[in-house]
């Protein structure tokens, strides 16, 4: 019995040792201590500073942070939640760290659900180094988009666990469910959770019309019933960070805005143009075969090519940073959505033999990937998901659906081999059926290595419209685009004749099948690994030093880290709402996140934006400080925003602020106004230092009339923690106070000399209280409900799951003494 079961367990043992090796193979500078330089990672460090610094001195979490957009819940950062317990498992498979763990983690998942299809296990393995390495994992992984990677290696297993409900076992596919769904959720990637959902929807379509043809639907309901309390439990799981996020959601972007004068401002959700910006041109879908259809990624063009010999030529050697090989319809990418020439030929020869039902779902959901995939190029597809199907209108880049396409395409890649291995298609068929399927993809791919014009102009709109005194560099960087694309057809339809001739043998009998899956692997990696590393090879990663020097605070932060007070930073030496690099150090009025509130959004869009202009116009012009103080006088939302510091030149000390309100100020009168539109615009005019706005709903919190108090009166920050904000007040008589801290209604309580006391929004987007006569001490602490509950929730989810698995191994263990 025991040598039976390790001859059973061996090859998925290799194939954890395969992936493994594999893996490190390619990220080999991991090896030599390297780090992956991907934009998004560093992103990720300079806005979770303060939160892991908080973690690591106090053991716990913040759940809030001041270093971006003058602050926002760190739970939509970086947090960590104790009541899910599944994820000291999720943490175990990245043992290996990103971006190792990514890959590896992709091609265990992609093997485990060809097993829940039957796939022979040596054939798995070739399936999953074909999935692995599909180019859209590695153009995530260089942008340092990895909660995307690992939401992408789980997709997989999840449906494949679906597929096993339906077609083995309903209780134990449900477990597996379960558990894969929590992996998925617990990625923290909903896009791509949503298309998950989205190819399960489609599989479960097809089967449900099954049933009803088969008269098998009280079946079909017991394991959707099953399927249905597995998702419930996955999302228990996983409770915590969906109901933060929800609540969260409403305040975000992605949430509604309460001003009537914002075109659009009555709709839900991103709007329709910002959503499908990104784009996959109709066109563009031949990436799938020859990766450079399209120029690549929006990259300049290298030294040796002839754009860059003729700008060199004409003395324009500086231009060639704004010249890129990409000419698609997209504003940019870093790279092409590519599944391999020969995953391709593979995908149609399963349209020609693949029997049954299961062609036609993967068929499905491959084309609904696809139509969703271009965007604004089929509008009225992409308008009736936007409109009708829920929260599909909170995701942007709908470029991104063809993840959907890169799980199911190579899935009937696979499912195709094992027809073709398993003999379930006569040998006369699958000779015919390959010839085609070579024709098809091959001659595609020839046609456009001899007729490179069919792929268009290859020229971007605004390049078609340069002048014809550069006609010369219009003729260079067609030139370089069309090879690119003849480089690539010529090789896709080579690697394609090599994969027909490989099965063309197999099916001959002139090689084995051992044979044959070695040299479809080593097809695979041929194919796809070079495309790969056009994109995230061994030049995007950088020594540990390097790494560690990204941060190095700059003469600037220096003088700025001296000042012991509590302020925020205006940098102008980067993109101030597009880059996170001033929040490693400092609180940061801007930063980098998709998710920032949709208040401080409309606060940027219609008043900051201005402000920043107007201070840069000022400081170019001006002859003195005074006169660039002049102008600080009157930056009504800088200064209520305690922007103290302004970065000119990091190689210099900053320029100071002196008109920065402060963390607290007492203001003479309050404004009550009638609505976001009156409050927004009475931002713009108003004296924050003197005068307050308030909206009309908190009025009952504002006993009037508020008058001026005392000269002596004060109110200064005693203390500061991210999530525990204590002042102290001496007041002769009650007073209004503005705080220069984000109002947040969901979380943050306040207490006057620890009694619990009302707080409420001022000047559109800070926190306002009225305070009695007399000394007090005045706490404002974050602790939101949603965190607490959720984690009961979690934990509790986390019990029965684990329960749930402990009885199915159980279970099995029981069968397995019986039969043996």
């Amino acid at each position: 019995m025991k040598s039976s079961a390790l001859k059973s367990s061996l090859p998925h043992i290799i194939a954890v040792l395969l992936f493994t090796v594999v893996s490190f193979a390619y990220f080999y500078p991991v090896l030599e201590g390297r780090k992956l330089d991907a934009h998004d990672t560093k992103v990720y460090l300079g806005s979770s500073k303060e939160i892991s610094d908080y973690r690591e001195e106090h053991g716990d979490e913040p759940l809030w942070t001041n270093s971006m957009f003058g602050g926002m819940p760190a739970y939509m950062i970086s947090a960590k939640y104790p009541g899910n317990l599944f994820k000291h498992l999720d943490n175990f498979l990245k043992i290996y760290n990103t971006p190792v763990a990514a890959l590896f983690l992709s091609m265990l998942g992609f093997y485990i659900m060809l097993l829940f299809f039957r796939v022979n296990p040596w054939l798995a393995i070739a399936g999953a180094i074909a999935y692995g390495f599909s180019s859209y994992l590695f153009v995530s992984l260089s942008a340092g988009h990895n909660t995307k990677a690992y939401a992408m290696a789980y997709m997989a297993p999840v449906v494949g666990s679906v597929v096993w409900s339906f077609r083995k076992n309903a209780l134990a596919g449900g477990i597996l469910f379960a558990l894969f769904l929590s992996l998925e959720i617990m990625s923290n990637h909903f896009q791509i959770t949503y298309y998950t959902g989205l190819i399960v929807l489609v599989f479960g379509i097809f089967e449900l019309a099954d049933a009803f043809r088969n008269k098998t639907l009280p079946a079909f309901m017991k394991t959707f019933g099953i399927l249905v309390v597995a998702a419930l439990i996955a999302f228990a799981v996983n409770f915590a960070p969906l109901y933060s996020t929800l609540e969260y959601s409403k305040e975000s972007t992605r949430g509604q805005s309460e001003l009537t004068a914002a075109e659009g401002s009555d709709q839900r959700g991103l709007d329709k143009e910002y959503i499908t910006q990104w784009s996959y041109g109709i066109a563009e879908s031949l990436t799938f075969l020859v990766p450079n259809f399209r120029g690549g990624a929006t990259t300049p063009f290298p030294s040796d090519s002839e754009t860059v010999k003729a700008l060199r030529k004409n003395n324009l050697g500086q231009a060639r940073g704004q010249l890129f090989s990409y000419w698609g319809k997209q504003p940019s990418t870093s790279g092409p959505v590519y599944f391999g020439a020969v995953v391709l030929f593979l995908f149609v020869l399963g349209l020609l033999i693949v029997k049954g039902r299961e062609k036609w779902w993967i068929l499905t959901g491959v084309l609904l990937s696809l139509v969703l995939s271009w965007g604004k190029n089929l509008m009225p597809v992409t308008s009736l998901f936007i409109d009708w199907f829920p929260g599909y209108d909170r995701f942007r880049a709908v470029s991104m659906t063809l993840v959907m396409a890169g799980v199911l395409v190579p899935l009937l890649a696979v499912l195709a081999l094992k027809a073709v291995t398993e003999g379930s298609v006569t040998r006369e068929k699958a000779l015919k059926s390959l010839l085609t399927a070579a024709l098809i993809t091959g001659g595609i791919a020839l046609l456009l290595f001899l007729f490179p014009g069919l792929a268009g102009s290859f020229l971007r709109p605004d390049e078609i419209s340069l002048p014809d005194s550069l006609s010369w560099l219009k003729d260079a960087m067609i030139a370089d685009r069309k090879m690119m694309l003849r480089t690539d057809a010529l090789r896709a339809s080579l690697l394609i004749a090599a994969g027909a001739a490989l099965l063309w043998f197999f099916l001959k009998e002139k090689i084995k099948l051992q044979l044959t899956l070695i040299g479809l692997s080593v097809l695979f990696l041929i194919d796809q690994v070079p495309v790969d590393a056009r994109y995230l090879g061994a030049s995007n990663f950088e020594t540990k030093r390097s790494a560690a020097n990204t941060f190095e605070p700059t003469v600037a932060d220096k003088e700025i880290l001296s000042d012991p007070g509590v302020h925020r930073v205006l940098n102008l030496t980067v993109s101030v709402f597009n880059d996170a690099s001033t929040s490693y150090h400092h609180m940061s009025i801007g930063g980098y996140s998709g998710v920032k509130m949709k208040r401080y959004q409309e606060l940027i869009e219609a008043i900051l934006m201005d402000e920043i202009n107007s201070l840069v116009t000022s400081l170019r012009t001006a002859s003195s400080l005074e006169d660039a103080e002049g102008v600080m006088q009157n930056l009504n939302a800088l200064n209520m925003l305690n922007t103290k510091y302004i970065i000119l030149d990091p190689g210099s000390p900053p320029l100071k602020n002196r008109y920065a309100l402060g963390n607290a100020w007492l203001v003479d009168r309050v404004t009550i106004v009638e609505n976001a539109d009156a409050e927004l615009s009475a931002v713009k005019t108003l004296n924050p230092g003197s005068e307050a706005v308030v909206d009309r709903r908190f009025a009952d919190m504002i006993p009037l009339p508020v008058g001026p108090g005392s000269p002596s009166d004060t109110i200064y920050l005693e203390s500061y923690l991210p999530n525990h904000l204590t002042y102290r007040a001496e007041l002769s008589t009650d007073r209004l106070a503005v705080f220069s801290e984000i109002y947040y209604k969901q979380g943050w309580q306040a207490y006057i000399d620890d009694v619990p006391a009302d707080h409420f929004r001022a000047d559109y987007v800070l926190r306002g209280m009225y305070l009695p006569a007399g000394s007090h001490t005045v706490i404002f602490r974050f602790a939101p409900r949603s965190y607490r509950i959720g984690n009961m929730v979690s934990l509790a989810g986390s019990v029965v799951l684990l329960a749930l698995i402990l009885f199915a191994g159980v279970s099995r263990f029981n069968q397995s003494r019986r039969n043996g």
